[in-house]
């Protein structure tokens, strides 16, 4: 009754742990881990798209580089084209300077030739149409000619119809010969200045030259003036 007492052992949880068994919150905790592995497999199987291998990543990333290079090469076209653009316009607002500037100079210069024409003598033999001054010339076997025409009664509507020249002078089977031009079309507001050149026969030194307006070839005579060839 009053030996050596033994030492009481006190079991936390009510009874005896078997030895070798791994804890429970280790359990619950490895449980869960693979519990969560599992789910994040089956979301990634079922509703994820599927994962890509090496090699078509490599094919992913060779298609994106593709893409982003030809958006760059776009983009500098856009800015290459946008700077043409830019050129374009400026040439354009150049080129209608240039233009409103030409047709100013042309209308200052019509003024001019009315001007002019309204201070030459007028036509000694009046008509439909006057030719208020000529100038002939030779030059390389041809008659250069300029022709000033008037209309002593301008109207809206122009008149229509052919200068005709006949040019009086010598050769070397006549002391006197005429030689009929071919007829030239004309048409006359208030005024207008004909140019221009016709070959002459061979050996033909001319002396003078009638100038004719009719209204058709060999039509009504609208005007007519006689002048030397120098």
């Amino acid at each position: 009754m009053f030996g050596r007492s033994k030492p009481v052992v006190l079991e936390s949880y009510g009874h005896r742990r078997k030895r070798g068994r791994p804890p429970r919150w280790l359990v619950l905790l490895l449980s869960g881990v693979a519990v969560g592995v599992a789910g994040v497999l089956v979301v990634q199987e079922r509703y994820l798209p599927p994962r890509l291998s090496a090699h078509e990543s490599a094919q992913l990333r060779s298609a994106y580089d593709s893409t982003e290079a030809e958006r760059k090469r776009l983009q500098q076209a856009l800015r290459n084209a946008e700077q043409k653009l830019a050129s374009t316009t400026s040439q354009n607002k150049t080129l209608q300077d240039e233009l409103a500037t030409s047709r100013t100079r042309i209308e200052r210069l019509s003024d001019d030739l009315a001007t002019t024409v309204a201070a030459l003598p007028p036509d000694p033999r009046g008509g439909t149409v006057e030719v208020r001054a000529g100038r002939f010339t030779v030059r390389g076997g041809a008659l250069v000619y300029d022709v000033v025409l008037a209309r002593e009664r301008a109207g809206s509507k122009p008149t229509t119809g052919v200068m005709q020249l006949q040019v009086l002078g010598s050769s070397a089977k006549s002391p006197q010969a005429t030689v009929a031009l071919t007829p030239v079309p004309v048409s006359i507001t208030s005024h207008e200045v004909v140019r221009g050149s016709q070959p002459l026969p061979e050996g033909f030194k001319p002396r003078e030259a009638t100038v004719q307006v009719l209204d058709r070839p060999a039509g009504r005579a609208l005007g007519m003036r006689v002048m030397l060839v120098k």
